[in-house]
């Protein structure tokens, strides 16, 4: 694999070398326009199509390249995972350029792919740990969830006829004792083997947590279990693993937020439902840091909900210890990717990783690699109206705030503990000259202040940060303008991008204003059209709500000239066909909707 990568940086190279300049690189428009007409199959990568795909890995490898080394585990064909990349990268560790014509792998590439090889049956849809993304040395990766019986029955029969009798989950002869093969039909001794696998795999990536967003214990389609999860595993293989429950609506609420016209505010997943089973569970020592009640989740709209859970795979990738983390939905495919794309962003907007990577190449690097490549259905979900994609670039515009920052919580880490320091009735009694400039950075009292985008003739100024002004002071203006339904200090109007007026009503009465939200708005619209691409204001702005702000911006441009917003396609079968339809996806049978946009 290491060799791979050193072919693939080869090719990117080779034409600048010889003096010609290297070929188009495929731009966001053309990646969005073949994301939008079918989804990614490895094994279909061959004629047109199979060019433009190729060529969307290279730049995808190409922009890995720019800042790490890597290896490469081959899925050529979909040998692996059929909606996994064909070159599925392993970042081993940060370099520079210099750095890259020396690079030697740091792992066992060969037992890498071979654990691969392995634990894929553990996994729904033979989608295994994968990592994605490196942080401090540490492995964020994704997967999906565990297989139920029925599936895991069925891939490694499946897999044992096919292969002339030599299934590769049971080909180690040294593995196997003759005890093994009489137990071979059992239930138990199944699923110790496959899980045994897909444990192995986790602790050679060094992974501790494991986030779980599945609104179900088990996935139950027409009465029957087709997927599990870590939390319920009977035998409780996963337990020396931390094991986080963080339900989260699947892409089927996203219609919901599409049929309000893409507005996030107020709109609250419905946890009632009779499927609804998996409640919220996290260990106390990962929430105290926080100061999130997290027994009202089941009130929080989809904003603060994404925001909150956010925040906590945020603190756990900045804890202390080296231990990587695996986030993952059912298929990993719609919510799994929402929050892999948030992080990348997030991390990468506070110039912790990809740091020689502009905000285009950011973006096209996580809408390629983190959502087409790993086989995230955009024609489906478009044609039901299920837009989790677009939710999620848009979505920016609500994480641009420092309370977001994983470079705050590591100079909060730094700073020595202060004894004492001013508060927030301190600054209030303050008078002006005492308190410096209202607008000079340099000031040790300095606020950052702005004006409302409110009604005419009306004008009220909200404090965006608190510059060295003592960690009380700090954490009262935190708690006054948390996300919470009673706090009203400091909180501004929401302009026509958040509210429109045929919901107001219904925003004020259910919605809770969230923090980034209230001062997300130095990018600001005319009209209210989701897809209008934000103009910048004079306030001035953070690097970090600068770089968010260009990468919503470049992806929203990008998305109405190509995508658009559209309406949902009525089903073309009848109830009783859309109910065989509803069954075959849900037993995996078929992976795409047949209707053509």
């Amino acid at each position: 694999m290491a060799g791979a990568r050193a072919a693939a940086a080869a090719s990117v190279g080779s034409s600048t070398s010889s003096g010609h300049p290297p070929p188009q690189e495929p731009g966001l428009g053309e990646l969005l326009e073949e994301f939008s007409r079918t989804q990614y199959r490895a094994k279909d990568c061959s004629g047109t199509g199979g060019s433009k795909v190729e060529r969307i890995e290279k730049r995808c490898l190409e922009l890995f390249g720019r800042d790490y080394c890597y290896s490469v585990i081959q899925n050529v064909n979909g040998d692996i995972c059929g909606h996994y990349p064909q070159h599925i990268v392993f970042l081993e560790y940060e370099s520079s350029e210099k750095e890259k014509d020396t690079f030697q792998s740091t792992v066992q590439v060969s037992k890498l792919q071979d654990l691969v090889n392995r634990s894929k049956t553990a996994r729904c849809r033979g989608r295994f740990v994968c990592p994605v993304i490196l942080f401090k040395g540490k492995h964020i990766c994704r997967s999906a969830t565990l297989a139920g019986w029925g599936e895991l029955y069925g891939r490694t029969g499946y897999n044992y006829i096919f292969s002339g009798g030599a299934d590769d989950a049971w080909a180690d002869a040294e593995d196997i004792t003759e005890e093994d093969c009489a137990l071979r039909s059992s239930d138990t001794h199944l699923f110790d083997k496959v899980r045994g696998y897909d444990i192995k795999l986790l602790r050679y990536l060094s992974v501790k947590y494991i986030c779980d967003l599945m609104v179900e214990n088990k996935k139950v389609k027409f009465g029957m279990n087709v997927t599990s999860s870590e939390k319920v595993d009977k035998a409780q293989r996963y337990a020396d693993f931390t094991l986080l429950s963080i339900p989260y609506p699947g892409c089927e609420f996203f219609k919901e937020y599409k049929d309000r016209d893409y507005m996030a505010e107020g709109l609250i997943f419905n946890w009632k439902q009779d499927y609804v089973d998996a409640p919220l569970s996290i260990p106390d020592f990962l929430t105290c840091s926080l100061n999130i009640d997290w027994s009202q989740y089941q009130s929080w709209d989809l904003v603060q909900q994404t925001q909150n859970y956010l925040k906590l795979l945020l603190s756990i990738i900045n804890s202390d210890d080296d231990s990587g983390l695996l986030v993952h939905c059912i298929s990993g495919w719609d919510r799994t990717p929402l929050f892999i794309s948030l992080l990348r962003l997030s991390l990468w907007a506070d110039g912790l990783i990809h740091t020689s990577l502009k905000p285009a190449e950011i973006l096209y690097l996580t809408v390629a690699y983190d959502w087409f490549l790993f086989g995230h259905m955009l024609v489906d979900r478009l044609s039901k109206g299920e837009e989790i994609f677009f939710f999620c670039f848009n979505f920016l515009k609500h994480i641009i705030s420092e309370e977001f920052s994983s470079l705050k919580t590591q100079r909060r880490k730094s700073l020595p503990a202060r004894d004492a320091g001013f508060t927030l009735e301190d600054i209030c009694m303050l008078r002006r000259k005492d308190r410096g400039s209202t607008t000079s950075l340099g000031s040790d009292f300095s606020l950052v202040m702005e004006s409302s985008p409110g009604a005419t003739g009306s004008f009220t100024y909200e404090a965006v940060e608190l510059v060295t002004a003592g960690a009380q002071t700090q954490a009262a203006w935190r708690k006054s303008h948390s996300s919470s339904p009673q706090s009203v200090l400091w909180n501004r109007p929401q302009p026509s991008e958040d509210r429109l007026p045929s919901h107001q009503g219904l925003v004020e009465a259910k919605s809770s204003s969230s923090s980034s939200s209230n001062h997300s708005d130095n990018f600001f619209r005319i009209g209210s059209s989701p897809l209008e691409v934000p103009k910048a204001r004079l306030a001035a702005l953070s690097e970090r709500e600068t770089r968010l702000q260009e990468v919503r911006s470049a992806f929203l441009a990008t998305y109405s000239s190509t995508v658009g917003l559209r309406a949902a396609a009525p089903s073309p079968s009848g109830a009783i066909g859309g109910l065989l339809e509803q069954f075959v996806r849900g037993v995996g049978l078929r992976g795409t909707s047949s209707s053509a946009l």
